[in-house]
């Protein structure tokens, strides 16, 4: 009865921690920081809601140390678009789960929209991830950063 006990309890703990670490998971709160290929980065912003992710770097004074995070609660397929982002960007989409990821796609050089009369473009990808980061474009290059690329959050 007890080793029958132990076994249910060994099975339910299992379980537990699987279910914790399972694919897609990433922390709660958000990470502060992100290390690629040994330099270590802070998010300026971090989007972790629909009103966020919806207002990105729109308007913001983007440097060559800006970063941006965003979360999102699943994995999924994101698309973002560049309405009145006031430079180019690097879109880095990870598949993370706790405080690491990989790059899973990289779009260089997206291009700012400024009107909203003209029909802004999409730029997403169809692989799956659960946070993406958005940086000053050249970001990537100068950084190594590609499909496969490791990722940790902080």
């Amino acid at each position: 009865m007890i080793i029958g006990l132990t076994a249910v309890l060994v099975v339910i703990a299992v379980y537990a921690v699987l279910l914790n670490d399972t694919p897609g998971s990433v922390t709660s709160p958000p990470p502060a920081t992100f290390t690629v290929n040994g330099k270590t980065y802070a998010f300026n912003y971090t989007a972790s809601d629909n009103a966020e992710r919806a207002a990105g770097l729109m308007n913001e004074k983007v440097t060559n140390a800006t970063t941006m995070l965003f979360a999102f609660p699943s994995m999924g397929t994101y698309e973002f678009w560049m309405y009145d982002t006031n430079t180019s960007l690097d879109i880095i989409w990870i598949n993370a789960t706790g405080n690491m990821g990989r790059v899973v796609y990289v779009y260089t050089d997206a291009l700012p929209c400024r009107s909203i009369d003209i029909l802004c473009p999409d730029y997403g990808s169809s692989a799956l991830a659960n946070y993406v980061i958005e940086a000053r474009a050249g970001f990537a290059a100068a950084n190594d950063l590609g499909v496969g690329t490791r990722i940790l959050f902080g």
